[in-house]
């Protein structure tokens, strides 16, 4: 037993990070594919320009939840900064859905609702590994830890 609470307090912020970081993501997760529906089977709106409208509304979801808790710990480089930097990177997982999606429904000419939602569904799997790895190596950056921070600042080229 104190093998696995070792592990968990090893691992306690990442485990809490990914925890967040996933309800944000469902959050935005239900936010898109309402958006993207109602647009898409709703309106009759084609099927790139309902995913992009609906990502663009999730994405803006996910930013307030990702910063504000998910990881509201970490120091940034300021709310400008990081938004950039996150909207750039949500362009890349944009790329990742849409292409999936185009793949489906105009490659494989799989047009039905269903297939539509799979590949959505799919798309935004492969995209959210790459939003976690890339939110956390660039956007919300990990503070120093209390050694770290002492030696930067004891060392000339903290000063």
């Amino acid at each position: 037993m104190s093998l696995i609470r070792d592990y968990y307090y090893r691992f306690q912020l990442l485990v809490h990070e990914i925890a967040k970081f996933g309800i944000v993501g469902a959050i935005g997760f239900v936010v898109q594919l309402g958006v993207q529906n109602g647009l898409h089977a709703g309106a009759g709106i084609g099927p790139t320009v309902s995913v992009v409208a609906a990502y663009c509304v999730a994405t803006a979801v996910t930013f307030v939840g990702n910063r504000y808790w998910a990881f509201r710990h970490r120091k940034g480089k300021g709310l400008k900064q990081e938004a950039v930097t996150f909207a750039l990177l949500n362009g890349v997982g944009i790329v990742i859905q849409v292409g999936l999606v185009d793949l489906t429904y105009y490659g494989l000419d799989m047009r039905d609702n269903v297939s539509y939602n799979i590949a959505t569904v799919i798309g935004i799997g492969l995209a959210t590994l790459f939003r976690l790895y890339s939110y956390r190596k660039f956007v919300f950056l990990a503070q120093p830890s209390s050694e770290e921070a002492e030696s930067l600042q004891a060392s000339p080229a903290g000063s």
